[in-house]
């Protein structure tokens, strides 16, 4: 299995589970050999019932099986003579005691730190590890007071806990396939094993849960969801990659989203790469699509916001941050995603074995893909995807054309959670706006003015919704549409749309005050802040100003009439 050359030794013991917990440590990718930084020690040492807990197993094993043979006392029967007991007693003590000096000697020389002081470099080691999960605690450790084995349960729960559980697995579930030996290891536990690879069959289906996917990867979704596609269409074998540098570059990618934002992590671009998987799949477009396109396809979206500091472009722009300066104002957060994504692919090697000129052409089409995501550029790209339908002139044949597709269905698949079942869709949009309120509240918290959309007092999630339903998502899915000629799927996204379109209608009258719920028809609208809504996208792109999506922010429009909520249908939930 190629995957677990480079970390399980001839003896199938694993060299490192970034515990430090039963396993031997050996060679690391990320650190040179004889790099301080692997050092044996990863954790405190642990006293348990007076004995010294130095974390490698086997010598915790020995610790136990001792201290079990002096809490049964002398096994031999009491028909044995005083003399030949005491001869017992000092072979015995001599054997033990030869014993315990050379399990000393290999302690000190594995763990100079295990007096029960941690020294700081293993502690920033211990807090900066990619990927660490929480350490096993031995209190869990329950043991029979007759057979003094481990309860199931807790045996269940420690294996939950170890980190080769998540970060290491098998080359048949690369392959998409569901490894049945009980003894290997799996990405995935082996209670939600089942149901995530039953899930995974179904990712090209569009009421996908991404939720609850990523819970059944216990947060892994966005590697786990890009090696099944890779594997899908024979990528890796095509492009022939690395199994092992490719998980090191999809799980760099994951860990550089920031979890802590309620909307713009990981699970957001495992969501954006599923919608992309299921663009893809469209017949005009997948019978046309080359091994690069989809290469780039999937990958620009499994990357369009790797790193995104939960913030707008005017908020870094007004705060002066470095990345502001670096990309002089100019879609700072998009090309932040795109060299951040570049770095990571050199720093992995992935392309490191393919041509020097394909690689960087790779990475430029990566750049340009994701550049696209920038919302200021809405117009452009839509008046022209807009002016090759009315044309008809759209060549898929062409390298040029199918790479323009591909940005828009990045940029479909970017905004697509308004045309997800409404479940999801008001998932996002609560996730979404909470991003936007907390930026407001830093905003509010150093004396700066609030940006449009992010103060929670004044903007609700019904009004923000409504705003983008009518100005960025329906034109573009409406051309979209028009492309596929349409699709089952495109119809049943802008289903989907209008539906959701008109229960935040709804949720928007019952919360608005009645005098705020009638205008004439003929009246132009006329947000706070005296900002107006351009009717249609056709205008300068100064026309869209507010609304955070990628960069650049637009003004929320006023409520609609009640008489839009009264024949709108569906329920106030």
């Amino acid at each position: 299995m190629p995957v677990l050359e480079g970390l399980w030794g001839p003896d199938l013991r694993m060299r490192d589970s970034g515990l430090g917990v039963g396993v031997d440590v050996g060679v690391c990718a990320d650190e040179p050999p004889g790099s301080p930084a692997w050092g044996p020690l990863r954790t405190p040492p642990v006293t348990c019932g007076g004995l010294s807990l130095a974390l490698e197993l086997p010598a915790l094993i020995r610790q136990l099986r001792a201290a079990w043979r002096a809490r049964r006392g002398n096994p031999r029967g009491p028909e044995r003579s005083q003399e030949s007991t005491r001869v017992e007693a000092k072979k015995k003590k001599k054997k033990e005691g030869v014993e315990v000096g050379k399990q000393d000697m290999e302690n000190k020389s594995a763990h100079p730190k295990a007096d029960g002081r941690l020294n700081a470099g293993h502690a920033v080691l211990l807090a900066e590890r990619r990927g660490s999960y929480p350490l096993i605690d031995l209190r869990i450790l329950k043991t029979s007071a007759q057979q003094g084995e481990v309860e199931s349960g807790t045996r269940r729960k420690v294996k939950r806990l170890l980190s080769f559980q998540r970060y290491c697995h098998t080359s048949r579930l690369l392959r998409g396939l569901v490894p049945h030996t009980p003894g290997s290891l799996h990405l995935l536990d082996d209670d939600y094993l089942g149901q995530a690879a039953h899930m995974l069959s179904k990712a090209g289906t569009w009421n996908f849960d991404i939720f609850l996917f990523d819970r059944l990867t216990n947060g892994n979704s966005l590697v786990t969801l890009m090696c099944h596609l890779f594997n899908v269409y024979g990528l890796i074998h095509h492009f022939q990659l690395d199994m092992v540098k490719l998980h090191r570059f999809l799980g760099m990618v994951q860990e550089d989203y920031h979890s802590q934002n309620p909307y713009h992590n990981a699970v957001h671009a495992a969501d954006v790469t599923q919608a992309m998987y299921c663009y893809l799949k469209e017949p005009k477009l997948a019978e046309q699509l080359s091994p690069l396109d989809v290469f780039l396809g999937l990958m620009a979206a499994a990357a369009h916001d790797v790193d995104h500091p939960g913030v707008n472009q005017p908020f870094l722009i007004k705060t002066r941050h470095h990345l502001a300066s670096l990309y002089q104002n100019t879609s700072v957060l998009e090309s932040h995603h795109w060299r951040s994504t570049v770095g990571m692919l050199r720093e992995s090697g992935l392309l490191s074995h393919l041509p020097a000129d394909m690689s960087q052409d790779m990475e430029q089409q990566l750049g340009s893909l994701i550049l696209a995501t920038d919302i200021s550029r809405q117009n452009e790209f839509l008046l022209t995807f807009r002016e090759h339908l009315d044309n008809q002139d759209l060549d898929l044949q062409l390298a040029s054309h199918r790479h323009f597709i591909l940005q828009i269905a990045l940029k479909c698949a970017d905004v697509c959670n308004p045309c997800r079942v409404w479940e999801h869709s008001r998932q996002w949009s609560e996730r979404v706006c909470e991003e936007f309120y907390r930026q407001g509240e830093l905003e509010r918290k150093f004396d700066l003015e609030i940006s449009p959309l992010c103060d929670q007092q004044v903007d609700s999630v019904p009004a923000i919704q409504l705003g983008f339903i009518s100005y960025i998502v329906e034109p573009l899915f409406e051309e979209w549409q028009r492309f596929t000629e349409p699709s089952p799927l495109s119809q049943t996204m802008l289903g989907h749309l209008h539906k959701n379109k008109a229960r935040w209608s709804c949720l928007r009258c019952a919360h608005s005050p009645p005098d705020s719920q009638t205008h004439s028809e003929d009246e132009e609208p006329k947000p706070e802040g005296g900002a107006y809504f351009l009717p249609q996208l056709a205008g300068s792109k100064s026309g869209i100003t507010g609304w955070e999506f990628g960069s650049d922010t637009w003004e929320v429009a006023p409520s609609a009439g009640a008489e839009e909520c009264r024949t709108a249908g569906g329920k106030l939930n």
